[in-house]
């Protein structure tokens, strides 16, 4: 099960996910999805590698790998000048700059949401969800699980089919915007990629439901 406060630790692999508070949508626009991606880039690429994306009209979904231990020290001592000495600091004040990090990511898009449609309110559901990936195969499995979303949903026929996620760029052989080729090394190249894909597209979800 997803687990809300589970500590988000270096060099490890996370299912990152989360819904929109009630009936509301997350992403009313094409606009939205841009935005989110933009400010998702500007919150999350200094702290972590993001293997897999997909952005659904009421909820998202990442998966990704968090940077080495010294990598985030030295993000986290530039950006909020914390004592360089890292002594002072724990191991478990680190993983709690991550989850800001992404609790950053949401409230600011959140706050930017209800500036431009004038509503109140929270937007997420509170504590956005982690599951940690614990095997290489359990993450083939959740990256087309991500990647088979819109399908699953009935919002689409076909993967290729949906613009708010990696799947394209990552099918075609590209680097998405910011999704590592850390992925395709994974699968073994592109066209294993893709074959993973067809093949595995219509199986069971492997986390709960959001």
């Amino acid at each position: 099960m997803a687990n809300p406060q589970l500590p988000l630790e270096p060099e490890e692999f996370y299912h990152v996910f989360n819904h929109a508070n009630g009936s509301d949508n997350i992403f009313r626009e094409d606009k939205n999805y841009h935005f989110f991606l933009r400010l998702y880039a500007a919150h999350i690429s200094d702290i972590a590698n993001t293997l897999a994306y997909c952005l659904m009209p009421n909820h998202f979904h990442f998966v990704i790998r968090m940077k080495p231990e010294a990598e985030l020290w030295a993000f986290y001592s530039k950006r909020k000048r914390l004592q360089s000495f890292r002594g002072f600091l724990s191991f478990e004040r680190l993983c709690r700059l991550n989850s800001q990090q992404f609790s950053n990511l949401f409230n600011s898009y959140a706050q930017a949401f209800n500036k431009v449609y004038h509503r109140r309110g929270g937007l997420f559901i509170s504590n956005f969800k982690r599951k940690k990936v614990t095997s290489n195969e359990y993450l083939l499995n959740l990256i087309v699980y991500v990647h088979n979303n819109p399908v699953h949903h009935g919002f689409v026929d076909s993967m290729d089919d949906w613009e708010y996620s990696s799947y394209n760029a990552l099918s075609s052989g590209k680097k998405p915007m910011f999704a590592s080729s850390e992925t395709l090394e994974l699968f073994g190249g592109s066209d294993r990629f893709r074959e993973f894909h067809r093949h595995l597209k219509t199986f069971e979800p492997i986390d709960e439901e959001i």
